[in-house]
């Protein structure tokens, strides 16, 4: 899948999907394989985070090129689409996601800098970035994702924090314990 996306011509924020990370806390738990090809309902992991992306109709681009840190990934995809109108900061790892999380989160990029889901007092993904925060994002190296970004944000008031309904935000396969719950939440879905 390296280099897969779906580009078109970009009037949207572009959801960059990172996939690059090792996933040692899930092998160190006993996880068999990499977490994004871990077997969850029949498909990967990374499989049931892409269907959503695909099924929000929003651009997006997959980073599997697999550098050192979240930080670093961030910085190739945003180098990747930098003609983009803004980004939505998605990691694989998030298998229940729901598609109009992740369009709920490109339409509150039209009136802030930065758009972070919350559910249940809880701060999930994707994290939304408008095109003001381009140089933030390419600048952004090692293990720290975008969290300096979003506290720079902040500090002049142009976060909005999006309340969802969706528990995908913030389940994220770290441990194979985390996907036993991720495959008790997609059952329960069902």
């Amino acid at each position: 899948m390296a280099g897969e996306d779906r580009i078109p011509s970009v009037a949207q924020p572009v959801v960059l999907v990172l996939a690059s990370g090792r996933g040692e806390r899930f092998a160190t738990s006993g996880g068999a394989v990499h977490k994004l090809r871990a077997p969850l309902a029949g498909r990967t992991v990374l499989e049931h985070t892409l269907a959503a992306v695909r099924a929000s109709g929003l651009p997006w681009h997959l980073e599997d090129a697999g550098h050192p840190g979240m930080g670093d990934s961030i910085a190739a995809a945003v180098r990747a689409t930098a003609c983009a109108p803004g980004w939505l900061v998605l990691p694989g790892d998030l298998p229940l996601v729901q598609p109009e999380t992740l369009r709920a989160i490109a339409a509150a990029l039209a009136d802030c800098a930065v758009a972070v889901p919350v559910h249940q007092g809880e701060r999930g993904h994707p994290v939304g970035f408008a095109a003001q925060c381009l140089p933030g994002l390419l600048a952004l190296a090692g293990e720290q994702g975008a969290a300096s970004v979003v506290r720079q944000q902040a500090q002049q008031g142009r976060v909005r924090w999006v309340e969802v309904q969706d528990v995908g935000t913030v389940t994220d396969v770290d441990t194979v314990q985390d996907l036993e719950r991720a495959a008790q939440l997609l059952a329960a879905r069902q």
